[in-house]
């Protein structure tokens, strides 16, 4: 009977908090809250940095130090066994922090890097190159297509988990990913060789 019971106990997730510790971040416990930060932290930055990169560092910081003040003002409504991890739970409000942050204020100029066109350019300057193409691609598409395509590609979420943390329906986040691949895709190729 107890190898049953074993059995039917969902493992805990290594990469994500466990019940107690969000039952006592959620209390205002000072030890957990920073636990929370710490397991946290890099995705949502990464997230937030990604999906706003032409805003830069002071806004990127201000938006994730949102998302977290969210998440702790929000942290009694997570339910440990419901539909989301907590990280998708996070990802979920982080993404929708940035996409606000997007439809408020338009992106400031940048100013371009320019790379040498010479056939004896190094690796690293055509890195740079394909680097800056790529950043400058994600820029030009629009906050939804932004955060499906980064939830899915940098986060690793599923298309149900992206749905779930977007509001929207599977189908849409279908359609936005593979708009966003298009888009990405005829904007890289000017930058490929091949």
């Amino acid at each position: 009977m107890l190898s049953v019971l074993r059995a039917t106990r969902p493992v805990p997730d290594p990469d994500e908090l466990d019940e107690l510790a969000i039952a006592r971040a959620a209390a205002g416990d000072k030890a957990a809250s920073r636990a929370l930060v710490e397991r946290y932290q890099v995705r949502i930055f990464a997230l937030v940095s990604r999906m706003l990169a032409v805003r830069g560092r002071a806004v990127i910081e201000d938006v994730a130090q949102d998302a977290f003040l969210d998440v702790f003002r929000r942290l009694r409504e997570f339910r440990p066994g419901g539909p989301a991890r907590l990280s998708t739970w996070i990802l979920t409000i982080a993404a929708r922090r940035a996409i606000d942050e997007l439809r408020r204020r338009r992106p400031e100029p940048r100013a371009e890097v320019e790379i040498a066109g010479t056939a004896r350019a190094d690796a690293g300057a055509r890195r740079r190159e394909v680097l800056s193409a790529i950043e400058a691609a994600l820029a030009e598409l629009s906050p939804e297509l932004r955060a499906a395509f980064l939830l899915r590609e940098f986060h690793d979420l599923e298309y149900a988990e992206i749905a779930q943390a977007l509001a929207i329906d599977l189908g849409t986040v279908k359609s936005r990913l593979s708009r966003a691949r298009t888009a990405l895709r005829e904007r890289l190729a000017e930058v490929h060789d091949d």
